[in-house]
């Protein structure tokens, strides 16, 4: 158990203030959690939701992190995790009538994708 945790190396990216809700956002993240790498690219495309760009970029991101500075494979690499946050609301004010306002929340949310390889090159 000691030896797979060591021979575990992986990347990191994060997305910050996504404009997205965080429920729509964890329906797509739930579908590609524990999924390799290339199974994750592909599940988004064929998904109609506006958040499954979002989501690619940054499974883009975290490959690109994992190559370049840690020398990994692509095709070793598998989600280790993936979750998302709450980010702040924007705030913005819809004019009623009598001169009044009522707040519009705008939700926004973090996303951040841990990439795992199973192998350590060398």
């Amino acid at each position: 158990m000691e030896n797979e945790d060591k021979l575990r190396v992986g990347a990191r990216a994060m997305r910050r203030n996504v404009r997205v809700s965080v429920i729509k956002m964890r329906r797509i993240t739930d579908r590609i959690r524990n999924c390799s790498y290339e199974e994750a690219l592909v599940l988004p495309e064929f998904m109609p939701y506006r958040a499954c760009y979002l989501v690619s970029q940054l499974l883009l991101s975290a490959a690109a992190n994992a190559s370049i500075n840690l020398g990994l494979n692509k095709s070793n690499l598998f989600i280790g995790e993936i979750w998302v946050d709450n980010s702040t609301y924007l705030r913005r004010f819809r004019p009623r009538a009598q001169g009044r306002g009522y707040p519009i929340r705008k939700p926004t949310c973090q996303v951040t994708v841990k990439l795992n390889s199973k192998f350590v090159e060398r």
